[in-house]
């Protein structure tokens, strides 16, 4: 009987200790996908933004101009996102007292 419960008891150690061990790996690759996403958007969202322009890279005019442009982008994009929710907010979403008989 004793030994059972021992068993029991470090086999419920060996699993929290188990399961401590990977939400402290999960924490590590959540923030590693941030940190990847965050990249990827960085970059796709830059060369969007550039796209189409004249704007030369080798210079340090061309990468002050182009900064300028893509922090423009950024900051109408978050304004259009602030647009759209303040209209979603607005709306009537109560339900609808038409019923067909």
């Amino acid at each position: 009987m004793v030994i059972g419960i021992t068993l029991i008891v470090l086999l419920v150690l060996v699993i929290s200790i188990y399961i401590i061990i990977e939400i402290k790996r999960l924490k590590h690759k959540l923030f590693a996908i941030f940190l990847i996403a965050l990249i990827l958007f960085g970059y796709f969202s830059f060369t969007y933004s550039t796209r189409g322009q004249d704007i030369d890279f080798k210079t340090i005019p061309g990468m002050i101009e182009a900064s300028k442009l893509y922090f423009l982008w950024i900051s109408s994009a978050f304004g259009n996102i602030k647009l759209i929710t303040t209209n979603v907010i607005k709306m009537d979403w109560g339900i609808n007292e038409t019923i067909e008989r």
